[in-house]
């Protein structure tokens, strides 16, 4: 029998990347899928060698569309047994020279939607008397960043609200967790994003901004999906039935708090 066979998993942030991953990792571990992202259309390509697996299009900072994420899956399949809130953005600025309204939507996608896919995900939970969260933070939850004030914000406000809710719903058997990777530095989200930005704020050009971030890790290489899958599965499992309120690092000692 797989790890995980039969339970319902929401995954946000799942069109691409590692959300996909996670998501198909935890199908393969015989969960029964609801993956929601912005982008429908590349969630059907998330989904579509599961057969127990449904594309929701949802924009988390959206409480209406978010609980209505959480009533597709109990409608399809009953149960919402783990959430991974995975759905993120990065805008990486100069704070003196950062728009108030860029600085607050990374804060609201990152921070506010993961409250808000807690809460509905919660609900559910409580009433089964048992369930998962998995918050997929960074390793920027733990330490400040160079000229990325807004994403840093919202990661350590993940971990503080990990903690919170790990805190008022043991109580009804919800345990709530994150997982903070290190760089991912062969994922869309890096080369066609993150090393452009990362590079232009420190005077870099792309080979030297990974050289940079490579140099910084003492196992040598990138955090890949695999890496972060592998701890995702076993906290979600009953193997980790005790652990609640944690921050895993998962970035090849880069980090060690």
């Amino acid at each position: 029998m797989k790890r995980l066979e039969g339970r319902v998993a929401i995954v946000t942030g799942s069109a691409q990347g590692i959300g996909r991953a996670l998501a198909q990792r935890l199908g393969y571990e015989g969960c029964k899928l609801v993956v929601a992202d912005i982008n429908i259309d590349a969630l059907n390509e998330t989904v579509k060698d599961y057969a127990d697996a449904v594309a929701v299009q949802v924009d988390v900072t959206n409480e209406e569309q978010v609980n209505a994420m959480v009533d597709t899956a109990v409608k399809k399949f009953g149960a919402v047994d783990i959430l991974v809130a995975n759905a993120g953005i990065v805008i990486a600025k100069p704070a003196l020279e950062f728009p108030a309204g860029e600085w607050a939507k990374v804060v609201d996608v990152n921070l506010v939607g993961y409250f808000l896919c807690a809460k509905a995900a919660g609900k559910m939970m409580k009433r089964q008397g048992s369930g998962n969260i998995i918050q997929i933070n960074s390793k920027s939850g733990k330490k400040g960043s160079y000229k990325n004030s807004a994403y840093i914000a919202s990661k350590f406000g993940g971990i503080g609200l990990t903690q919170s809710l790990a805190l008022e719903f043991a109580e009804f058997g919800i345990r709530v967790n994150a997982i903070c990777p290190g760089n991912l530095l062969d994922s869309p989200l890096w080369t066609d994003s993150l090393t452009q930005q990362y590079g232009a704020n420190r005077g870099m050009d792309d080979d030297e901004i990974r050289a940079y971030y490579d140099a910084k890790v003492p196992l040598g290489r990138t955090c890949s999906y695999e890496d972060v899958a592998n701890v995702m599965t076993f906290l979600v499992s009953d193997e980790a039935s005790y652990m609640t309120g944690q921050a895993i690092n998962v970035a090849g000692g880069e980090e060690m708090n």
